[in-house]
């Protein structure tokens, strides 16, 4: 990268299988026509920066992780009308804006979804930053590499949001919030009067639970093994919850309901919990899949017991959502009191953040958000 801006900011580089983050002095080299510098307040922490960081998925290293991103816009390219410098934004997924799914009004189904936001450059080969020796390193995680005091996003992934919302909780709206709830008000479509339960207590599946509450569902089920976060969904609106190691969700949700829900999530991304999830479903009931899983993962389901009771099984990315309209409603939400989804956070500093990678793995902090500051 020759093109590059002489002052250093800190950032947290991934360069080995699995860890430690590292915080690091690196540069980021000037705007493109379409992109955007924002600073960055406050990053979300999500299970998919420690797939990223683990290389379960084939992301390539040293990089620069981070996909919940928050802050001020500093600059933009010339190009870009959607924001101005002084904007509040929230950073989201990257989409190609040009392939059919785009085209249709599904960004998060987008075909080049992998390329965008996983391989760590620009589609022309190109690196947004590089280390303090001046070696490129990959980037462009989720289009925008937010684990860092300034982040290179593109204006198709910057999310405005009202200046009176407070900057530094609303990262997470970006990925991991987005997901659990988009996937019941926008991909599932959770009626009010209707039942739905949640595979999967942590900040998806909670949000998941909020979201349908204010869809007006009336049995909501939280299913977990850890009871701190059954007990918090209790608080969130959860009519039942199940312990999965004393219980049998799938027996405990037919007592409750008779022949299963209508609407189930797998947020675990595991194998046995989706097929429960599945089993779980009455007669055309539909079971959303949104848990991350190591490519190769197969989902075996009683083919008989899909096809007789015509159950629905679908994948959902992102809450199905288009961000420019959805992230912006959450914010409405959660301003009026409806979607309290600051009760699932837990705030660290920016040198704290493998202590808020280890307490998220361990299950003591739901939703990490790390401050940012220079």
């Amino acid at each position: 990268m020759n093109d590059t801006n002489p002052s250093p900011f800190k950032a947290a580089v991934i360069r080995q299988q699995g860890g430690p983050f590292r915080i690091e002095a690196i540069r980021h080299g000037d705007l493109r026509h379409d992109e955007v510098l924002v600073k960055i307040v406050a990053t979300g922490m999500c299970h998919t920066d420690m797939v990223a960081r683990d290389q379960v998925y084939p992301v390539p290293h040293p990089i620069v992780l981070g996909h919940e991103g928050a802050g001020t816009v500093d600059a933009v390219g010339a190009d870009v009308r959607k924001v101005a410098p002084g904007d509040h934004v929230v950073l989201t997924f990257l989409p190609c804006g040009r392939c059919r799914a785009c085209q249709e009004g599904a960004p998060a189904s987008c075909e080049n979804f992998n390329a965008y936001n996983f391989s760590g450059q620009r589609p022309d080969g190109s690196h947004a930053l590089c280390d303090s020796g001046g070696h490129d390193l990959n980037d462009r995680f989720f289009g925008q590499s937010s684990f860092g005091a300034y982040a290179i996003a593109n204006e198709r992934n910057v999310i405005k949001v009202r200046k009176d919302a407070p900057l530094e909780l609303l990262g997470p709206l970006g990925c991991g919030i987005q997901t659990g709830a988009g996937a019941v008000l926008n991909a599932l479509k959770v009626e009010a009067g209707s039942s739905f339960a949640a595979f999967g207590a942590g900040a998806v599946g909670l949000s998941a639970v909020m979201a349908a509450v204010v869809t007006g569902a009336t049995t909501i089920v939280a299913i977990d093994v850890v009871p701190s976060r059954l007990e918090l969904a209790r608080t969130l609106g959860a009519t039942h919850v199940i312990d999965s190691r004393n219980e049998n969700p799938v027996e405990v949700i037919r007592g409750i309901t008779g022949t299963g829900v209508d609407y189930s999530l797998e947020c675990t991304g595991r194998a046995d919990v989706a097929r429960s999830a599945v089993e779980a479903l009455r007669p055309r009931g539909v079971c959303g899949i949104v848990g991350a899983s190591k490519p190769g993962t197969n989902l075996e389901v009683d083919i008989n017991d899909v096809m007789q009771k015509c159950k629905v099984i679908r994948g959902i990315v992102e809450g199905d959502s288009v961000p420019d309209q959805f992230i912006p409603r959450l914010v409405e939400l959660y301003m009026q009191g409806r979607f309290p989804f600051d009760k699932l956070v837990r705030f660290y500093s920016f040198d704290e953040i493998n202590e808020a990678a280890e307490d998220s793995e361990k299950g003591g902090t739901i939703k990490p958000i790390i401050r940012i500051t220079e």
